[in-house]
């Protein structure tokens, strides 16, 4: 069994920020909640759970660090093989930047499930739907999200049937006392003027 500080520097973190932003009208990285952006807040979580931490995004807004989609205008599919692409880690957290209620708790939970279930992917499943934008992806699912993609299919969710996949369930995370809403995301102004609201 894998131990927490293992965990950590075992696995790599990619925050998707590549979005277009078109519902919420300006880039959404770089709101302001709480005293932080949505990038800041994004990346001082990630880096409670893995010991590197990256942003996927255009370079012209996140830094020559930022790592670029390979296939442009793709989707989210395109910046979760971006990040498999670039890695050096089997396993890795991505997670969206427009999500910043996610607990840090919950995040290493899902990491060691993902470590000791040898799972391809490892996501929770709620009574919505997946949640593809905060799980754990092993290196090897490169291959099928790229098959994928150069077939011009962008959705995620089907490809889950063609891996080892671990879903989390919506009652297992109630059974752990885990809040299921920590996977709101912000994609609209009024959206994000409530989280706003509740923090103040």
């Amino acid at each position: 069994m894998l131990r927490v500080a293992d965990q950590r520097q075992n696995a790599s973190a990619f925050i998707l920020a590549g979005g277009k932003s078109s519902r919420m009208g300006e880039d959404k990285a770089f709101l302001q909640l709480g005293g932080k952006t949505l990038l800041e807040r994004a990346r001082a979580l990630a880096s409670t759970v893995c010991g590197r931490v990256f942003v996927v995004g255009d370079c012209a807004r996140f830094g020559p660090e930022a790592i670029e989609d390979i296939f442009p205008n793709s989707g989210p599919l395109a910046g979760i093989h971006a990040a498999l692409s670039a890695t050096k880690s089997d396993l890795n957290l991505v997670i969206a930047v427009d999500t910043p209620f996610l607990e840090p708790k919950f995040l290493k939970w899902m990491l060691h499930r993902a470590a000791t279930t040898h799972s391809i992917v490892t996501v929770p499943r709620l009574a919505s739907g997946f949640q593809p934008l905060c799980a754990v992806y092993r290196k090897s699912f490169k291959a099928f999200a790229e098959e994928a993609l150069k077939a011009g299919n962008f959705k995620i969710d089907p490809l889950y049937a063609k891996v080892r996949t671990s879903p989390i369930t919506d009652a297992e995370l109630n059974h752990l006392a885990f809040d299921l809403r920590m996977f709101d995301n912000l994609n609209t102004r009024a959206e994000f003027d409530r989280a706003v609201q509740a923090r103040d």
